[in-house]
């Protein structure tokens, strides 16, 4: 019986003591007249770092020489990082030719004969 109000006690103390953290974090974050600058500039810096992956880089859909060409970098880049062991980077590019792709379902077929098993 002694335990359970003995762990009780601790609960709450340590309930207290982070609602205090949290009301001395917050009041110290209003205080400073350069937080709203510095969390609009670390989003701004997120964002533009978030630009440079993934689909962004995608060529203009209406240039078809353009989709092709960047089409067969992709494929030929995903390959090669691939073999090299750089999976994650890899399949991040084959996925961007699948994304241009004309015909995914059938480039998916002729990737999944090609490659080698997970």
């Amino acid at each position: 019986m002694m335990g359970g109000k003995s762990s009780t006690i601790a609960a709450g103390v340590c309930g207290a003591l982070f609602v205090g953290y949290c009301i001395y974090f917050d009041r110290k974050r209003r205080s400073d007249p350069n937080f709203k600058n510095r969390l609009r500039e670390r989003r701004r810096n997120q964002a533009v770092a978030k630009q440079g992956t993934g689909l962004s880089k995608l060529p203009d859909l209406k240039d078809a020489e353009a989709v092709q060409k960047f089409f067969l970098e992709e494929i030929q880049l995903g390959e090669e990082l691939l073999a090299q062991g750089d999976y994650e980077n890899g399949v991040e590019h084959l996925t961007n030719a699948i994304a241009v792709c004309g015909q995914p379902q059938q480039l998916l077929q002729v990737l999944q004969q090609t490659l080698p098993p997970p």
